[in-house]
């Protein structure tokens, strides 16, 4: 008598092993586009990934190697290389594209000079600059400003630093005197002003002048003599892009006192740290930093006497401007 159960299995079997074999899918091998975006007031602040660099934590002075290597942990951020993210923000105020910052270009290696092509990746040209601030001349925030044949990538724009850092980093007699070593980083600075201030499209300002309508420079001096950080308000919404103040989340949140190699006043560095982050936790309100992680944009909360923790944006979708 005729059983259909073992024929069907059968034949199931052998269109089975008859099929096509499917390859797992391929590694994609790359990220998405560097950029994150968010409302602030009638303002839209778009955070551009510079990409990141791995520093030593030798770099960073005035603690102990043990608590370093607790605090670093802790965070699980590597030791003794930690990661450390390079960002730049565009603010368009409705009238104005801002840029704050352009990256490093490819002055430190391939893993950094991104923010052009992020820029182009959320939506804008480099044509629609007109402005460029600057927090300060180190190469890693505007060695970004030109191509790699010295042209500049933003042809429209006014690009504005610092009077006193402008006057520190483009002086070759100030140059002169640094350690051989030093030297370079001038160099690079001098290469990246100098086709800007050919067009005339080179300017500075002094502490607390007002960039834009809602963009002031606040002095946040230490890093550099120029330091700049800048207020950002917006229909009673406020953000502190407040530069290079923090190199190490993990470390410089929880011990404010501990500075970086690269902080040319390291005693003003630190107060400067301290006020800001005193202020930043007692406010509230929104900070964004060139060397957190990205989008690096959060807030300050204090965790004690002194000592603070980073709380970052949560990925939210974008919400209409007030009044629109």
């Amino acid at each position: 008598m005729f059983k259909p159960l073992p024929f069907l299995l059968f034949f199931a079997a052998c269109l089975l092993f008859n099929l096509p074999a499917h390859a797992q899918a391929p590694l994609a091998h790359n990220q998405v586009p560097g950029y994150y975006r968010m409302q602030l007031g009638q303002f839209e602040i778009t955070a551009l990934y510079d990409g990141a660099i791995q520093l030593d934590a030798k770099l960073l002075h005035h603690a102990k190697p043990a608590d370093l290597n607790r605090l670093l942990a802790r965070m699980f951020v590597g030791n003794p290389k930690m990661q450390t993210a390079v960002n730049a923000y565009l603010i368009n105020t409705g009238e104005h594209l801002v840029l704050v910052d352009a990256g490093a270009s490819k002055l430190f290696g391939p893993t950094l000079g991104f923010t052009f092509q992020n820029m182009r990746a959320s939506g804008f040209a480099p044509d629609q600059v007109d402005t460029i601030i600057i927090t300060h001349l180190h190469a890693d925030h505007m060695g970004g400003l030109n191509d790699e044949n010295g042209k500049p990538l933003y042809p429209n724009a006014t690009v504005w630093v610092s009077q006193t850092d402008n006057d520190f980093w483009l002086s070759e007699k100030v140059a002169e005197g640094m350690p051989k070593e030093r030297q370079p980083y001038f160099k690079m600075a001098r290469d990246a002003a100098a086709p800007y201030l050919a067009a005339g499209r080179w300017k500075t300002f002094q502490d607390g002048a007002a960039l834009v309508p809602g963009v002031r420079a606040v002095k946040a001096n230490g890093h550099t003599p120029g330091h700049t950080a800048y207020a950002v308000e917006s229909a009673g919404q406020k953000l502190l892009i407040w530069g290079d103040v923090v190199h190490s989340h993990a470390v410089q949140f929880a011990r404010p006192g501990v500075s970086i190699e690269f902080d040319v006043d390291q005693k003003q560095a630190i107060a400067t740290r301290k006020a800001l982050m005193q202020e930043m936790a007692a406010s509230g309100s929104l900070v964004a930093g060139m060397h957190l992680p990205f989008p690096g944009i959060g807030h300050v909360r204090a965790e004690g006497k002194g000592s603070y923790a980073w709380v970052p944006v949560e990925f939210a979708p974008l919400a209409k401007a007030t009044g629109q």
